[in-house]
């Protein structure tokens, strides 16, 4: 466990080998999610509509040490949370610098909300909503999961890859292949051309022209 400000971050390591010394308030929740984030994100599933895992960057980031999870103490109130969210995302930037430029990418937090209603999460879609323009302003990525996430996948519009079993939200480094994600609201395309241009893949760029010419 790593602390700054209040704030603590917890490896796989520390909640699954040592889950019986932390509090049970954060350790029910931060085991489900670790559980979850080994068995439904690195491996493939049938529905997800291409090969791999559902999340590729999952087992890399944890086998470099890149992985984290925390559940502060923080209630369900949504301006509580965005402000607990923001100094995480400090909190990612500074770790960030100490990190080699390469594997930046693989940083990656889930900041557990149990306090958030599993059975009524629209709040927690506001927030991520609210804050995600700041986040990716800054190159950065916040994405919300929930056991009611209805956001279909990429390559299924039937397959929910966002449900967790916990509420969380999600913060790791911009990707080019985050694009669907950017291209309904200008500033955020605008933030992922100046992130990514002129390094943009072609899968992408061909994306980017099917997007226009739909537009036209």
């Amino acid at each position: 466990m790593i602390t700054r400000n209040e704030l603590s971050l917890y490896s796989l390591t520390d909640i699954l080998a040592e889950q019986e010394s932390l509090p049970k308030e954060i350790r029910d929740p931060l085991v489900a999610v670790a559980d979850w984030s080994c068995e439904f994100l690195i491996p493939g599933h049938p529905e997800l509509g291409r090969s791999g895992p559902v999340c590729p960057y999952t087992k890399p980031s944890m086998g470099k040490g890149h992985f984290w999870y925390s559940c502060p103490d923080v209630g369900a109130e949504p301006s509580d949370v965005a402000d607990t969210v923001l100094r995480y995302l400090e909190w990612h930037q500074e770790m960030a610098t100490a990190i080699d430029e390469r594997e930046r990418q693989f940083l990656t937090f889930l900041i557990v909300l149990p306090a958030v209603d599993p059975d009524s999460p629209d709040a927690l879609d506001e927030i991520q909503l609210r804050l995600k323009g700041e986040f990716v302003q800054r190159g950065i990525m916040v994405g919300q999961f929930h056991p009611r996430c209805d956001q279909p996948g990429l390559w299924n519009e039937d397959f929910r890859p966002l449900r967790s079993p916990v509420p969380l939200l999600a913060i790791r480094y911009m990707v080019p292949f985050d694009l669907p994600f950017l291209v309904g609201h200008r500033q955020h395309l605008e933030a992922y051309l100046h992130t990514f241009a002129p390094d943009i893949p072609a899968r992408v760029r061909t994306y980017l022209a099917e997007l226009a010419a739909t537009a036209a």
